[in-house]
């Protein structure tokens, strides 16, 4: 078993999806030859031909309706794009095309494509690098949505996106492509390689959307995350002195309310972590799913832990971005109030 990095991860499921199935194939803006402005796509188009991996020019709604066609006819397309925050061109064509086309077609068409694109913030990549724009996919019906929080998940949450007849979006949190980010800008870099989630299996295996995972057991709050603010959630937890479970959601589409449930349940506390802004994220959409599941064994209410209804701003980065103090403020509220 190799020990990866996100990137490594993630270049890993492409590469066996490529090898496994001839109508996988992955295309993007620089995502051949040179292997993606992250190295994601790396070496693909050299082992897989020119046909199988290429570049894209730089319109992502031709991308993404070029991928739509390739679905509808039996291929599954893996695109890029490059920034999360460059996706609106293209997002008429995923959401007016791509997740209406089961729906449109009584079944007959099916758009398997897997919408790669890095999010998040934590880079200094300021207002048009950073945002994270996952509700909006959430609000469309038709349209899966994963954020990994993993090397391990990373891969194998991707082959299963591929391999899933229903269009996808992969949001990489790009903060953490080379290690986990506990949230303390000021302290060292850590390298994948130090953590057992950096374990990843050469060949093909998944991790099945909509199954989130228990990644830090505890009976005193549930905190619910995903993406980089699973590791700042953990640093939280565990600087607190408070006994926090930790829940990855793994996929926001579709939400695994069970194991979120089961856990609030057993706390009687919840607090939501994520880095978009407040008003609208998702963490709203968890906030009502727990108060209507768990509404009898709440014993505090709900906290949300977000960024701020603002542009992500590059002169206050870590202002802006949720890091543990203003998670352990919330885990107080909800376990002392």
């Amino acid at each position: 078993m190799a020990t990866m990095n996100m990137i490594q991860a993630l270049n890993s499921a492409l590469d066996v999806m490529m090898a496994k199935d001839p109508n996988v194939l992955s295309f993007g803006e620089d995502a051949g030859y040179f292997g993606g402005v992250f190295r994601v796509t790396d070496g693909l188009q050299k082992k897989h031909g020119l046909t199988r991996s290429f570049d894209a020019p730089i319109s992502e709604g031709g991308i993404v309706a070029a991928a739509i066609g390739m679905g509808t006819y039996g291929l599954r397309p893996v695109v890029e794009v490059q920034f999360a925050d460059y996706i609106y061109p293209g997002f008429d064509q995923i959401v007016s095309e791509a997740a209406r086309i089961r729906y449109r077609s009584a079944g007959d068409f099916t758009v398997p494509i897997t919408i790669r694109t890095p999010y998040g913030g934590g880079i200094f990549g300021g207002q048009t690098h950073s945002q994270s724009p996952e509700a909006l996919f959430a609000h469309v019906a038709g349209i899966k949505t994963v954020i990994p929080s993993t090397p391990y998940d990373a891969k194998g949450l991707l082959i299963a996106a591929i391999e899933d007849d229903d269009p996808v979006i992969f949001l990489e949190p790009k903060r953490i492509y080379n290690g986990p980010f506990s949230g303390y800008h000021d302290k060292p870099v850590q390298a994948w390689s130090k953590f057992a989630e950096a374990e990843v299996p050469d060949g093909h295996y998944t991790v099945p959307l909509g199954k989130a995972a228990v990644v830090r057991e505890g009976s005193a709050v549930t905190i619910i995350a995903y993406g980089t603010m699973v590791h700042v959630a953990k640093a939280a937890a565990e600087d607190s002195g408070i006994d926090a479970e930790v829940i990855d959601i793994r996929t926001i589409v579709p939400l695994d309310i069970d194991t979120i449930a089961a856990s609030v349940k057993k706390t009687g506390r919840c607090v939501i972590l994520h880095e978009a802004t407040r008003t609208s994220g998702f963490g709203a959409e968890i906030a009502a799913q727990v108060q209507e599941t768990c509404f009898y064994h709440l014993e505090a209410p709900i906290e949300r832990v977000t960024g701020w209804d603002t542009p992500y701003p590059h002169a206050f980065e870590w202002q802006y971005f949720p890091g543990p103090k203003r998670v352990i403020e919330a885990l107080r509220r909800v376990t002392e109030g």
